[in-house]
């Protein structure tokens, strides 16, 4: 079974997604950021489920979608992958943060 390790940066990301959600309803901030976090768990039994992300193009950064939300993990190893940030749909995704 494959290990998931979620980046500093990732988790980051679902402090502010929470937040942001949570300056209207706390519930919901709470609900999203549950559903993202543990939306993850299928890539224990299946690490390409996701799709390549567009803007990289390699094989090894897959993302999930979940509701509004891209999830993008890097395939480290077969047993290791790292969530590497959760990132609203609608804003541009940098690609720059993949590769230092």
């Amino acid at each position: 079974m494959v290990e998931i390790k979620w980046t500093d940066f990732a988790l980051n990301d679902l402090d502010e997604i929470g937040n942001y959600i949570a300056l209207d309803s706390l519930k919901y901030g709470a609900i999203t950021v549950s559903e993202l976090f543990y939306s993850t768990q299928i890539l224990k039994s299946s690490p390409f489920v996701g799709r390549v992300v567009p803007e990289i193009g390699k094989e090894e950064f897959r993302e999930l979608i979940k509701g509004n939300y891209r999830i993008v993990y890097k395939i480290i190893s077969e047993n290791r992958i790292d969530v590497l940030t959760v990132h609203h749909s609608k804003r541009l995704l940098h690609n720059h943060l993949f590769f230092e």
